[in-house]
Order: C-alpha cells, then structure tokens, then sequence
C-alpha cells in the first residue's frame, strides 16, 4: 500500500484507511482527513517534514510520521 508521504507534490491522492491507535488516529480525522476524503499533496520540505496538503479546502502541515499513518490510492 502507498501511503501520503510516498505522493508526489502536485499529485491529488483518495484516503483509502486509517493506521494508528487511539488518540493519534482521532487526531488525524479531527484534521478532517477520513476515508474516502481527496487530498493535495503542495509541498514537501526538503528534508521530507513536513508535508503540507490541501484537505476539505484549507491547507494543513503533516509530520511525516502521521503521513506513513495515511494509506491513499
């Protein structure tokens, strides 16, 4: 499975599942990211961290470590 951090910048991704346990994982949807939602990869900084993307129409900075949790298509 691909998961966010491995998206290409200008690529748009569909979630696909959730990885994670407890409070990390109701973190991630709290951010509005949940199955079935598209998400724009924008930037990456160079070091790969972190990953900023475009969710529901507003833009959001993800660790790198939250970005393996996201498994996309």
């Amino acid at each position: 499975m691909k998961t966010l951090k491995e998206a290409k910048i200008g690529q748009t991704v569909r979630v696909i599942k959730l990885q994670g346990e407890g409070a990390v994982k109701r973190r991630i949807m709290d951010m509005g990211i949940t199955k079935g939602v598209e998400v724009y990869v924008r930037k990456v900084a160079p070091l790969g961290d972190p990953v900023e993307v475009t969710v529901r129409g507003y833009e959001l900075s993800l660790r790198k470590a939250d970005a393996e949790m996201i498994e996309v298509e």
